[in-house]
């Protein structure tokens, strides 16, 4: 298993993680298989969306705090309840094919680490599974 390690800034932003995820299945030389991402944090969480246009991450952002607001009176005593109900709506964990030794990701897909209770130090676990 390899680890990415990320220190994120703000209380919510969403880090590009596509290049360091394509390096450690490149340098794993498995030509099919599956990259597991995994997000071993309760206040976070993974999601693919586009990565040309960065209006898209500060949309999804947006809308994710109009649906579940972190000024809200929430009954868990740490005052992070909307990073939790954020992390579970994306998700911890992703799959994504490879084949001839690179991710299948569409044209304008990337890789986002979603932090929702920053600024942190946090990791992504990758588990790369040979096809052969």
């Amino acid at each position: 298993m390899d680890k990415i390690g990320i220190n994120t800034v703000k209380r919510t932003e969403f880090v590009d993680i596509t290049s360091k995820v394509e390096k450690i299945v490149k340098d794993s030389k498995i030509k099919d298989g599956l990259c597991v991402i995994f997000c071993p944090h309760t206040t976070a969480g993974l999601t693919i969306n586009e990565n040309a246009d960065p209006s898209v991450k500060k949309d999804i952002i947006e809308h994710l705090e109009d649906l579940v607001p972190s000024g809200k009176n929430y009954l868990h005593s740490e005052g992070n309840s909307d990073a939790h109900i954020k992390s579970s709506l994306l998700g911890n964990s992703l799959n994504i094919i490879i084949e001839d030794g690179s991710l299948t990701l569409g044209t304008w897909q990337g890789i986002y680490f979603c932090e929702f209770d920053g600024p942190r130090e946090r990791q992504v676990w990758i588990k790369i599974i040979n096809n052969a």
